[in-house]
């Protein structure tokens, strides 16, 4: 079986506002939870109580997430702003 090679390069990943983005999503996630606290008896009654602790878990992971966008934004807006610096020193 041949090797599969790429005929083109991949484009570039594309920049948003990632640290909104987790951030909706987390609140999203504990908003779901907390929504579905006063039927915790309802979820028991059928087995169904993984429903409940996945929202929290996508909530508490989300958390998580917003630290580490967050110091992803910053180390790139950091190197950006040092490679302005430095184009600037160059003359460029």
């Amino acid at each position: 079986m041949a090797k599969w090679t790429a005929k083109h390069e991949a484009p570039e990943p594309l920049e948003g506002p990632v640290v909104a983005t987790i951030t909706g999503g987390t609140i999203l996630w504990f908003a779901m939870f907390v929504v579905q606290l006063p039927f915790y008896g309802w979820f028991a009654d059928r087995d169904l109580l993984w429903w409940v602790w996945t929202c929290a878990a996508g909530g508490f992971l989300g958390l998580i997430g917003i630290w580490y966008v967050r110091g992803r934004d910053a180390a790139l807006k950091r190197h950006a702003a040092e490679a302005a610096a430095q184009a600037e020193q160059t003359g460029e």
